[in-house]
């Protein structure tokens, strides 16, 4: 060890000035400890009490060549074994039991043991496992978290996957949904604009017949307006013209209104005025049948899709038509009726057809 490693002893020294000494160890020093019985000032010691205020205080690891202060504050490494030198000491007494001579008997040496390291040690002062030797040995390791509660971590990640997974199930089960309720509705909204040009082409005649009854009026004032003297009347001028503009709105109502029920239009509340909405079909169904009304004077708002609103009592209506197809031309009536109940608007429509056969009833919608 010449040049290589510098020895201090203690012999001279108080116990409780190596404890100050020790205390006081610059980096890279350690302490090889034999034993304690009489320290330098004459003071008796038990050497395990000894090691254990040395270790306490100590600034350096602390190793030994002697296994039975291994635990009490010693890192660890080769060292001698009492229970391998008391195999060896015996092996030797019961040759000589045996009558063996004792000058027949060789020397011999017993090895160190495999070397073995404190953990709680190699904590303190930062030695890791790779810098042992081979075949080493490693008392006194705390279980690490996962090896004292694998169970309980494996259980409660296997939990947690499992929670994942159901989630990432439902979110697609959820987007799937979101993506077919949205194609249900396009469907839907295509279905009903369908029905509703079909539900056009009937009414086509009496849609026909309402408009050549404003449009013959407008031929016939303007005619009218034609023939009228070089001096006209002014009184009867106007009255013309206000009967040409009367039919003109009359026609362009008509046409206004067959074009937003055959517009294909997304679902859309608003606000409307659901007697406004019955005018429609007093206009354009009574070629078919006769139309009795009995409409509330004041307005009926009420919020909701104008368009399919008005496809239910467009079919309501149709639905009346067909029922009465039997019955005789002059019976033919069809009655429209609305009114306010509480803070509800109430439409009611009645047809004075066959019936509904009492078997149906319960399955009709």
């Amino acid at each position: 060890m010449a040049g290589r490693v510098q020895f201090r002893y203690y012999n001279d020294l108080s116990f409780e000035d190596i404890l100050k000494d020790a205390a006081a160890l610059p980096p890279d020093n350690a302490i090889f400890w034999l034993f304690m019985n009489v320290d330098g000032a004459g003071v008796t010691h038990e050497s395990n009490s000894a090691l254990l205020r040395l270790a306490a205080v100590a600034n350096a690891p602390i190793f030994s060549h002697d296994g039975p202060f291994f635990g009490d504050g010693i890192v660890g490494g080769p060292m001698q074994s009492i229970a391998l030198l008391s195999k060896a000491t015996a092996d030797v007494a019961l040759r000589i039991l045996d009558g063996e001579k004792p000058a027949d008997i060789k020397p011999t040496f017993v090895k160190p043991a495999p070397p073995v390291f404190d953990w709680r040690q190699m904590q303190r002062w930062g030695i890791a496992e790779s810098m042992l030797p081979p075949g080493s040995t490693i008392y006194f390791r705390e279980a690490t978290l996962w090896e004292r509660y694998w169970w309980q971590i494996a259980l409660t990640i296997t939990i947690v996957l499992v929670q994942a997974g159901l989630i990432v199930v439902l979110l697609r089960e959820h987007r799937r949904r979101q993506f077919a309720e949205v194609e249900s509705q396009q469907r839907m909204a295509e279905l009903a604009h369908v029905n509703r040009v079909s539900t056009a082409g009937e009414l086509a005649f009496s849609i026909a017949h309402e408009l050549n009854q404003p449009l013959g009026a407008i031929l016939t004032n303007a005619e009218t307006l034609n023939e009228i003297s070089p001096i006209p009347d002014i009184a009867e001028l106007k009255d013309i013209v206000k009967d040409i503009l009367q039919d003109d709105r009359r026609a362009s109502e008509v046409i206004r209104r067959m074009r937003s029920l055959l517009k294909k239009a997304p679902f859309e509340l608003k606000n409307f005025d659901l007697n406004d909405l019955i005018e429609f079909f007093l206009l354009s169904v009574g070629r078919k049948v006769e139309l009795t009304s009995s409409i509330t004077p004041d307005a009926l708002p009420i919020l909701g899709d104008r368009i399919q609103i008005q496809q239910v009592v467009l079919n309501l209506v149709m639905n009346g038509i067909d029922a009465m197809k039997d019955t005789p031309s002059e019976n033919r009536i069809i009655s429209i009726r609305t009114s306010r109940v509480e803070n509800l608007a109430d439409l009611s429509i009645s047809d004075r057809g066959s019936g509904i056969p009492e078997d149906k009833l319960k399955g009709v919608f």
